[in-house]
């Protein structure tokens, strides 16, 4: 299966490429204003009419074979083929997430540069009063 979604995505890739080549040759409406004057080469390989058609058509083209091989590489992706029961059925969303280890809950959260007491639920750290020095003392009578 690995090998028909290389061969598809290929497909999607070359149509992709070509589709943009093609947009870029054609001319816009307003591409005609400019040859009314001299300046342009409208009709220079295909003709003034038959280059629209063409072009426009070979883009069409590439535009379904885009399509096309999306569709093809949404349903090969989603395929499941001999995969086991355990990864088969639902979304992505659908399947369990392993756990993840918790945080240990031994000390209280921290946040640095919060004022302590401010954030509710939150213990503030116990900070011990500091000593008095000895200069900083009244004296005694």
């Amino acid at each position: 299966m690995q090998i028909w979604f290389n061969i598809v995505l290929a497909v999607q890739l070359l149509a992709a490429v070509a589709m943009i080549g093609l947009v870029l040759v054609q001319h816009g409406k307003g591409a005609d204003m400019g040859a009314s004057f001299g300046s342009g080469a409208s009709g220079s390989l295909f003709g003034a009419t038959g280059s629209a058609n063409f072009l426009s058509r070979s883009t069409a083209l590439c535009a379904t074979v885009f399509f096309v091989c999306t569709l093809a590489l949404a349903y090969l992706s989603n395929y499941r083929g001999a995969e086991p029961a355990a990864n088969s059925g639902g979304s992505v969303l659908d399947r369990a997430v392993p756990a993840a280890s918790a945080p240990a809950a031994s000390a209280p959260v921290q946040i640095p540069g919060a004022v302590p007491g401010a954030i509710p639920g939150v213990a503030a750290p116990a900070v011990p009063a500091p000593a008095p020095v000895a200069s900083d003392a009244a004296p005694a009578r």
